[in-house]
């Protein structure tokens, strides 16, 4: 993907706006003609974490508007409706503290041979019948998984489905890049 300095800047401000104001109760940052990258239909992701412990990760592989208003969408909903966090929402406080992980995400690619992808590189999204789950391409390599883990692991935490539930007949997976930083 390659973005500039610039882009990764400017989305990370972005990102960084939306949330601040969705925890402090303000309009949603708005970006009126986006340009560059900023117009691109992108996948994206905005995880919140404070002192390294998530707080909140929200994005969508299917953009249905420019990155601007998506990465906006991500990051107000990664701060207020990860629902992981209800019980423990964000606070006005913990604002200075947190930091906030964009991730630009590649298209999806199908693939017939899920265990041959590239751990550190690649993100999976395994969808089963109405079941779906993803990790990022860093989660792999975070929790020491090897190929089949990091698959099974998606299946049982987090698309709700059965240990190898990616090697069904109906299961899809794709792969994906993902371009991380953060601010």
């Amino acid at each position: 993907m390659g973005l500039s300095r610039e882009d990764r800047a400017t989305l990370a401000k972005l990102a960084r706006d939306a949330v601040i104001a969705a925890i402090s109760g303000e309009v949603a940052p708005h970006v009126a003609q986006p340009e560059g990258i900023l117009a691109e239909q992108r996948g994206c992701f905005v995880t919140l974490k404070n002192a390294g412990r998530l707080r909140g990760c929200i994005g969508t592989f299917v953009p249905q508007a420019p990155l601007a208003v998506m990465l906006v969408e991500m990051g107000r909903a990664a701060a207020t409706q990860d629902p992981r966090f209800f019980h423990d929402p964000i606070t006005p406080a913990e604002l200075p503290e947190l930091s906030i992980e964009v991730s630009i995400l590649s298209p999806l690619v199908e693939t017939a041979e899920p265990e041959r992808l590239e751990i550190g590189t690649h993100g999976i999204y395994i969808v089963s019948g109405r079941a779906s789950g993803c990790f990022l391409p860093e989660v792999a390599s975070e929790m020491g998984w090897n190929a089949e883990q990091f698959l099974d692991n998606c299946c049982t935490h987090k698309a709700g489905l059965a240990k190898g539930a990616w090697r069904y007949a109906d299961a899809k997976v794709y792969l994906f890049t993902s371009e991380k930083f953060e601010q």
